[in-house]
């Protein structure tokens, strides 16, 4: 499925926007998500995406990397979405909690690789409306002061085009979780096969 999108008709679309980012402020050209990693464990299926930004190149011969904005499990992106749909629509800042899984309390659920390229744990999210844009943003040591991670047009196509994408991106997550589970299940409940006792062997010379 087509989980890419396209943001050059929308000026207002930018990232790496905080004083401390791991890259200078550039504009996005094209947002993706991306399945970082699956994996089954202790009975229970679990994937681990991505929020990818993609520059043209500006300069003859320049390349166009992609950078990665956040990194998130499978419980994030729809809450995400409602917050940056309901914060366009009623111009009120929308503050997320992301809370610990109670089944894995040391994991992170959600980092961001915008103020850190190894990924830096997120526990709050904040999408605040201004007149042309949506910036998403984290609070830092108190709720007065915020870093902006990156920018999000406020216009009607450009929304409806990210709900879209954002849609098919999460039914991905969920079927690859349905599957893996599907998956897991046989193989817990496959039979072990019995191990085959070994012919004994010896090294010592045969006597004649």
């Amino acid at each position: 499925m087509a989980t890419a999108m396209s943001c050059q008709r929308e000026p207002a679309c930018f990232a790496f926007l905080c004083s401390n980012a791991v890259a200078a402020p550039q504009p996005i050209d094209r947002l993706n998500f991306d399945i970082a990693s699956a994996d089954f464990h202790r009975g229970r299926a679990s994937v681990w995406a991505t929020l990818e930004m993609r520059g043209e190149a500006r300069s003859e011969g320049g390349t166009c990397e992609a950078l990665t904005l956040l990194g998130f499990d499978e419980g994030f992106l729809r809450p995400f979405i409602r917050a940056v749909l309901e914060a366009a629509a009623t111009r009120v800042p929308h503050r997320m909690s992301i809370r610990p899984d109670p089944d894995y309390p040391e994991a992170p659920r959600v980092v961001d690789y915008v103020r850190s390229s190894g990924g830096m744990p997120i526990t709050e999210l904040v999408v605040i409306p201004y007149d042309q844009v949506l910036a998403i943003v984290v609070p830092v040591d108190s709720a007065e002061i915020e870093e902006t991670l990156f920018q999000l047009p406020r216009t009607d196509t450009f929304l409806r085009a990210f709900t879209r994408m954002s849609h098919l991106a999460d039914a991905a997550l969920r079927d690859t979780i349905t599957e893996m589970s599907r998956l897991g299940r046989i193989v817990e409940t496959a039979p072990v096969p019995e191990a085959q006792p070994r012919k004994a062997t010896s090294t010592r010379p045969k006597v004649p």
